[in-house]
């Protein structure tokens, strides 16, 4: 009976690794909605190999608290085979005593680990040290090609791509190929194939700056520099890819209230207490539009047709401003302009809201005219739809603009700003002119 047990225990322990293994992803969200303690219990009995393939898809959140409940030595196992980038990441969100504690009891084990974490982590989150990959490999110039393979041999890189060539004073006088090794007389000096660096970062370049170079540059790695000049890292395209695409995605959570630590299988009450304030704040900024719609009750009770209209011009003016805010967010995220662009973007965005009014006016004006049979409401619709995508198209170019010169992100705050003065404007353009030109309104 106990050998059948066993063997049961271990059909299913192998079953469990197959599946971890095979689906990740879905097996990280399963996890999720374990209670943490469960969760840890589940994970400590996995193998490495198992671990390492399951935490490139655990949540920021979740992973740190995973490592919390296991013991040093198997959180340090587990750092020394993830991508250190990915192990960078995890230990800068735990709190600082573990941190301090868990490189404290890794630097008697593997010393030369902890120094790389310790010296990434010393970096600014989201500068270039902080993102490169320290793990390059320098040959002196002096050496033999045969002698510069060899050293290949030995140490056994993953990657190729990050091979420089040093003078005796480790400072970096180029970078080399493997194909020119691989093809070069095998007892010519290395110098001679030596390719020099045109391009390279600063440990302290923010994320934007690192991305801009790259753009600049079209490659598919730079080395990244100290303060001495001195080569501590390369940062590839694929890393600028990635943290791009987390950035963006943060940005898009963020611009409508959502957090940017939200994931789609996220619990409910994690969404639910990230999205409340902001819808909050949004309910003001609606009761401040409503308020402008009461200000001119009297009109509208008056003229019933307004009531019926009024959705048309807000909701127009609101995705004029929305497009503006987008491509104005995009050329500041990739750096396209700065805040002293402000009038030209400024200016540009407002003439496009101007044209683009002009044309949706005369097909809605048509569409109120053939409906109402009024020509004054045809007007009306067309002075406020100029005017609404005016200012909506001028205002989703400036509210991120001026957010940004004031310190703030706009990525958080614009489209909330953004949201009111649409309504506002779209409103009172609508209800304004409305007013103005109450003697051309059908009355009912």
């Amino acid at each position: 009976m106990t050998a059948t047990t066993e063997h049961l225990k271990d059909t299913a322990q192998r079953l469990t690794n197959a599946y971890l293994i095979q689906y990740p992803a879905k097996a990280a969200r399963e996890i999720a909605k374990l209670p943490i303690q469960h969760a840890a219990t589940v994970l400590a009995q996995q193998p490495l190999h198992v671990l390492v393939a399951l935490f490139n898809h655990i949540p920021a959140g979740l992973s740190e608290q995973l490592l919390e409940h296991w013991p040093d030595h198997k959180v340090m196992d587990l750092l020394a085979k993830l991508d250190v980038h990915l192990a960078t990441s995890l230990l800068s969100r735990l709190d600082t005593d573990t941190r301090e504690q868990l490189l404290a009891t890794m630097a008697q084990a593997h010393k030369s680990l902890a120094k790389e974490f310790q010296d990434l982590l010393a970096y600014p989150d989201g500068s270039a040290g902080r993102l490169m990959d320290p793990r390059i490999h320098m040959f002196y110039s002096t050496l033999t090609v045969e002698e510069v393979l060899h050293q290949i041999k030995i140490r056994h890189p993953k990657k190729m791509d990050a091979l420089f060539l040093a003078n005796h004073e480790d400072q970096v006088v180029g970078t080399l190929d493997l194909g020119d090794l691989i093809l070069a007389d095998p007892k010519s000096k290395v110098s001679k194939l030596a390719r020099p660096i045109a391009h390279y970062l600063n440990t302290l370049d923010s994320k934007e700056d690192v991305i801009e170079k790259f753009e600049g540059a079209k490659v598919t790695m730079l080395p990244v520099l100290n303060v001495n000049d001195r080569v501590v890292g390369i940062i590839r395209d694929e890393d600028v890819y990635q943290q791009a695409k987390e950035e963006l995605a943060a940005d898009m959570a963020v611009m409508v209230g959502a957090s940017k630590d939200e994931r789609a299988l996220s619990s409910s009450w994690f969404a639910v207490r990230k999205r409340m304030p902001w819808l909050q704040i949004n309910l003001l900024t609606a009761f401040a539009a409503a308020a402008v719609v009461g200000a001119f009750e009297g009109i509208i009770s008056q003229f019933t047709a307004l009531a019926i209209l009024l959705p048309v011009a807000a909701g127009q003016s609101g995705n004029a401003g929305a497009q503006a805010l987008a491509v104005t967010m995009r050329g500041l995220t990739l750096k396209e302009i700065t805040t002293r662009h402000w009038w030209q973007v400024f200016r540009k965005e407002s003439m496009v809201g101007f044209l683009n009014g002009i044309a949706i006016a005369v097909t809605c004006s048509i569409g109120v005219w053939v409906w109402s049979g009024s020509m004054g409401l045809a007007l009306v619709m067309t002075l406020a739809m100029i005017s609404s995508l005016t200012i909506a198209c001028g205002s989703g170019a400036l509210v991120p603009m001026v957010l940004k010169k004031f310190g703030l992100d706009p990525a958080q705050s614009s489209s909330i700003v953004l949201t009111t003065v649409t309504d506002i404007a779209g409103f009172m353009s609508f209800l304004g002119i409305a007013t103005l030109l109450a003697g051309m309104l059908p009355t009912g």
